[in-house]
Parts: structure tokens; sequence; C-alpha cells
């Protein structure tokens, strides 16, 4: 709203307004105010994108710029993604972001990221009384898997279009990468051992 207002005051400002001739017909009008509103309205939302544009790139850039922050914003796009997914039936923030001093090696970052997500089974699996428990547990790892896929594409396309996804950086997010991946194959593979020598 007032990124659309202030587009309106720097037009008028600058002389800007429509400059179109009045048109008599009723028909002709109502169209010539829609597409100086649906222009008005595109110049608003074009600003907006690009300020966002420019705020993730700047806040980016100085993460990186602390240190080994790769890992952290591959961590926190993960979590963040996660988070949504878990949601609908965990409530929001179901996994709370770690201590702000924290090791951010690949296997620090991997172990944080599997033992916040895979620590929800528990909560997941209760609200699915019921239903086969090895489906639970295959929706439930399925459900964390993509969340921290949607994260880590996140985080590698804000580190490819900042350029830095490249030599370290590149092969300590890939190798977290991998490390949650095997450890969500892990898991399931215990969960799912564990419920048919239970049964």
């Amino acid at each position: 709203m007032s990124a659309i207002a202030s587009v309106d005051s720097s037009q008028t400002s600058l002389g800007l307004q429509n400059t179109r001739p009045e048109t008599k017909a009723v028909d002709g009008a109502s169209e010539n105010a829609a597409a100086s509103a649906g222009k008005k309205v595109n110049v608003a939302l074009a600003a907006k994108h690009q300020l966002n544009i420019s705020i993730l790139q700047a806040s980016a850039q100085v993460s990186i710029s602390a240190g080994n922050q790769p890992q952290a914003l591959l961590f926190q796009s993960a979590i963040d993604h996660i988070n949504s997914l878990l949601a609908p039936e965990l409530g929001p923030d179901a996994i709370q972001n770690a201590a702000a001093s924290q090791d951010n090696s690949a296997e620090a970052t991997a172990g944080r990221i599997l033992s916040l997500s895979t620590g929800f089974y528990e909560s997941y699996a209760r609200q699915h009384p019921g239903e086969d428990p090895e489906q639970v547990a295959q929706n439930f790892v399925n459900v964390i898997r993509k969340g921290f896929e949607q994260g880590y594409n996140e985080a590698k396309n804000i580190l490819e279009g900042l350029g830095v996804f490249s030599g370290e950086v590149k092969s300590g997010v890939e190798k977290t990468f991998e490390l949650v991946q095997k450890g969500y194959d892990d898991f399931l593979s215990k969960t799912l051992e564990g419920l048919k020598t239970s049964t």
C-alpha cells in the first residue's frame, strides 16, 4: 500500500499524471483509468521486487563476509522450509534456530538439520493415529526431505547469484546436502526396522 502511495506521489510531483485526452464515452474513460491503475500497480510491484532482491543480496553479502556463513545460510533456509511444511500439523516454528555461536562445518550443519528435523517424528506420528506406521514414517521423511531440499535450493541460488558458489563454499554446501540426505535415509531405515521389530 505504501509502495503504491509513494509511486503515486512521485508521479504527481514529476508531472507524470495521465496525459491522455479525456474521452466523452464512459467506456473510454474507464479503460483509461484501468490502464493507468494497472501501470501504477506494475511499477509498484517492480519497485517492491527490486527492493526485496536488494535487501536479500545485501543480507547475504553481510552474512558471507562474516566468515564461514554459507553453511549458516543453508541451515537457516532448510530449517525455514522444513518449519513451513510441518506447520499445518505441528504449528508454526516447530523447529527453533540453534544458538548463534555454532560450528558451521558441513558435518555440524548436517547434524543440526538432521537432529532438529527428525526430532519431530514422534509428534508427527501422534497426528496420524490408526494409519500404517511404516507409511507414516515414510511420509514424515518425505516432508522433512522436501523442506530441506527447498531450503538447499534457495540457499544455493542465493550463493550462485552472489557469485560465491564455487571452491570451498560449493564443496562444503554440497557435502552438507549429501550428509543430510544420507542421514534421512538412515533415519528412515532405522525407524522402519524398529517398527518391524516391535510388531
